[in-house]
């Protein structure tokens, strides 16, 4: 293990990466890969598929490399990009979107989200609220940016957040609103009237609005309503996305981000001394499935839904508590109905006990809320139908 110092310490403490002696530990998520990896058990923890994106978005990309498109694209992304962004925006949600001064690409929406935390946070006064439990990233990248985490907690098993308490975690010191729709990892879909509220108090304290939209196009009862779209969010709302979950591409890395011209110029100004640009045969393939007809949106859809109720049914079966996700790649299961009593142990055990791998909710929670979520467990479902059957089937044998 490795002392690290300054930015890098602030960065890896508000991960939750730090052990008792200040070492760097891993990730949950490295180690249950390579848990399964080493025990070939099923790998239900990491959210990646195991299936390769539609033939006509893998052939854009291969085209390119052969055309030569092999060297740093411009550093807002290449025009075609933008300019598909602006267009998916204003069919799937009726935005207009300036391609030329309102959208950026970016290195996966893990890049984009980087760059606009450290783009908007001016310094330690200043609050990212978030709701957790959250994707890993938002912490590290908050911490990196000198500003304070506030979390406002999802329960379970419906993972709503209650108004009064998002109304006391927004105060003048709140410089962004942090928002997971469809959310990972609850799999919930937040209200209207919850998005409302975001709005309502972002307007009231001056905050702005980023929210993280990766899987916007999994949701499984009605249609994605960005935050963006609500009255009022527009003009203090920052939009990301990604292509790596619609198109099951997520080694490509490429994402997007919609803003208001004055904040993407902002954002802009970080990401250039990040990666500057990047995914360059990529990114022409990522404007093609974005240009891909209707029925190849409702499919995937329809297919994640369908793999959602084949895991759903196998953790009911095995004894697991269930929260039924409305969006997303994951299924919350409670284990405390099998016996445990800390999801980590759990989840560390799982692989020799049936041939699973999963993660603990308390790896997405900062260390004093961890209690809250401690048999909770997630599964993946973005992995072939007979993978999750043959997961079930392993499962079982914990209740016998």
């Amino acid at each position: 293990m490795t002392q690290i110092p300054g930015a890098w310490r602030r960065t890896a403490a508000g991960a939750g990466l730090l052990g008792a002696n200040g070492e760097v530990a891993p990730t949950i998520f490295a180690e249950m890969t390579a848990l399964a990896a080493k025990t070939g058990a099923i790998n239900l923890g990491q959210g990646f598929p195991d299936e390769d994106g539609p033939a006509d978005v893998l052939e854009t990309a291969r085209a390119a490399i052969a055309d030569g498109q092999n060297q740093y694209p411009p550093g807002r992304g290449i025009a075609d990009l933008r300019e598909a962004v602006s267009e998916h925006q204003k069919r799937f949600y009726g935005l207009d979107v300036d391609p030329e001064t309102e959208v950026l690409a970016s290195a996966g929406a893990t890049e984009g989200l980087a760059a606009t935390i450290l783009a908007l946070i001016d310094g330690p006064d200043d609050e990212v609220v978030v709701f957790e439990p959250y994707y890993d990233a938002y912490a590290a990248v908050a911490a990196l940016a000198g500003a304070r985490l506030v979390t406002v907690p999802l329960r379970w098993p419906e993972f709503q957040p209650d108004l009064d308490e998002l109304d006391r975690a927004v105060t003048g010191r709140t410089r962004v609103i942090l928002l997971n729709d469809p959310h990972n990892p609850t799999g919930t879909v937040f209200s209207q009237e919850v998005r409302e509220r975001i709005v309502a108090l972002a307007d009231r304290h001056d905050a702005m609005i980023v929210t993280d939209e990766v899987y916007e196009h999994l949701v499984f009862d009605g249609e994605h309503t960005p935050i963006a779209t609500t009255d009022g969010a527009a003009e203090r709302t920052v939009s990301i996305s990604s292509g790596g979950k619609t198109f099951r591409t997520t080694g490509w890395k490429v994402g997007w981000i919609t803003a208001p011209a004055d904040i993407a110029d902002a954002i802009l100004t970080v990401k250039q001394y990040l990666t500057y640009s990047g995914g360059a045969p990529f990114q022409p393939a990522i404007a093609r499935g974005l240009r891909l007809p209707d029925e190849f949106f409702s499919q995937a859809v329809d297919e994640m839904r369908a793999k959602r109720d084949v895991l759903g049914r196998g953790l009911s079966e095995a004894g697991f508590g269930i929260s039924r996700p409305s969006g997303s790649y994951f299924t919350v299961a409670d284990a405390a109905p099998l016996g445990a009593t800390d999801a980590s142990e759990f989840c560390r055990t799982l692989a020799a006990r049936a041939g699973v791998v999963a993660v603990p909710l308390t790896a997405f929670a900062s260390p004093e809320h961890r209690g809250e979520y401690a048999t909770l467990v997630r599964f993946a479902a973005c992995k072939r139908t007979e993978v999750l059957a043959e997961a079930a089937t392993r499962l079982a044998g914990l209740s016998r």
